[in-house]
């Protein structure tokens, strides 16, 4: 029987994102004077304020919290006074203090490869064959079809030049009872927009532009499979509330690590509840996320199940996992047997393959260096990895581990 999922994306200049750029920002600029700094860097923003509160130990970096800030909200686009919340006027205040001696001895360590977890909990990884990059396709398609509209507002003579940054999105799909995508069922999207004559003009003008400019860019970036869902029988909701004129930080507060779906896989596989922006890679809340991300991308990708989800769990303090759990769903291709037999048999190639403590983590990513920011808006996960400037950035994506698995598991 056919089934509908539903996932949803929000865009850089929603309130909740303005602060996960802006934890990662403060980040970057610890680690790029030291790599060794430990940063939890948690931000608060509304109507003309931004509060920056969080623990830091460092012995020589100094960030200027202000001019951070300020950069960051500009490249979002808040910089005009009717958005009520811009760059250049807004308050800022900072209350980052010393990092807590009793979490710090059990990091730091005189053989640095026996590095201690920050925290104990569990972290998620998933993938699965829905898209080219193993992502759920509902939230792929929530992220980039944000990321077009952002392009638009930001085009030199864009043909929507009333765009303000703030939107949501939000996809549902149709499913065989296989978990095959049949077709998109339903797309919503919410944008923030200048004021119009009248709200009937306004309504109009806005959800032509997305019929006519919007989705015909979204379906031209896609691949010929995911293209063809687009059959012409969804149905399309554009701005339902009739009106959003005030949007941002003014609209609604923003907190740093409250899109954690958004951030991870919109509801599919499961998520441990650890946010991810403004925390160093020694917070294993992000480090091992992305391991549990890249394990389960390679998985997939090496043909062991055509669905995988990777739970690894630590304690604070101790280095190597304390559990390590695969469930594929029951596509699993290879294993001794049936159901949990064959999960387990997985899990234990998984230890035998990767590295999971967190230091090894951390060299095998290049997560000591200032690489976050770029995380922080349109998700963690089925980013491209591209090198800058000598930096490696969503290195958890590469699969490279395909042939190392294949020959494990005799592929």
């Amino acid at each position: 029987m056919n089934y509908l999922f539903t996932s949803e994306s929000v865009s850089e200049g929603h309130p909740d994102k303005v602060a996960d750029q802006i934890s990662d920002a403060i980040l970057d600029e610890f680690l790029r004077q030291d790599p060794e700094a430990k940063v939890a860097c948690e931000t608060f923003c509304t109507s003309g304020l931004v509060v920056v509160g969080g623990e830091v130990r460092s012995d020589h970096a100094y960030v200027d919290i202000q001019e951070t800030v300020r950069r960051v909200i500009r490249k979002i686009g808040y910089t005009r006074s009717e958005y009520k919340f811009d760059a250049d006027s807004c308050g800022i205040i900072s209350t980052i203090h010393e990092q807590s001696a009793d979490i710090n001895r059990g990091v730091v360590r005189e053989h640095p490869e026996e590095q201690g977890a920050g925290d104990q909990g569990m972290m998620f990884g998933y993938a699965c064959k829905d898209t080219e990059e193993y992502m759920p396709l509902a939230l792929s398609l929530s992220h980039a079809l944000l990321r077009i509209l952002s392009d638009i507002r930001k085009e030199e003579n864009s043909p929507m030049p009333y765009l303000r940054p703030d939107a949501k999105s939000q996809f549902t799909i149709q499913f065989s009872a296989k978990h095959h995508p049949q077709r998109v069922h339903t797309i919503v999207l919410s944008t923030q927009h200048d004021e119009f004559d009248s709200d009937e003009a306004m309504h109009s003008r806005i959800e032509k532009d997305v019929r006519e400019i919007v989705l015909p860019r979204l379906i031209e970036s896609l691949p010929e499979r995911t293209a063809a869902l687009f059959d012409g029988t969804y149905r399309l909701l554009v701005n339902p509330t009739g009106k959003f004129v005030i949007g941002g930080p003014a609209g609604d507060t923003g907190l740093t690590g409250r899109k954690i779906i958004v951030d991870t896989y919109g509801g599919r596989g499961a998520h441990g509840g650890g946010a991810f922006s403004g925390k160093d890679p020694s917070k294993v809340d992000r480090s091992a996320a992305y391991a549990a991300r890249h394990i389960a991308k390679n998985l997939v990708a090496a043909g062991v199940a055509d669905e995988v989800l990777v739970q690894l769990a630590y304690a604070i303090g101790v280095s190597e996992p304390v559990s390590v759990f695969i469930d594929s769903y029951g596509s699993s291709h290879v294993g001794e047997g049936p159901g949990e037999k064959t999960d387990a048999f997985i899990a234990d190639k998984v230890r035998e393959l990767f590295d999971l403590r967190p230091a090894a983590i951390v060299e095998r990513f290049q997560l000591k260096a200032p690489i976050y920011e770029a995380t922080a808006a349109y998700g963690h996960f089925g980013r491209k990895p591209y090198v800058q400037d000598g930096l490696q950035f969503f290195g958890w994506e590469k699969l490279d581990m395909v042939d190392k698995i294949r020959e494990a598991f005799g592929l």
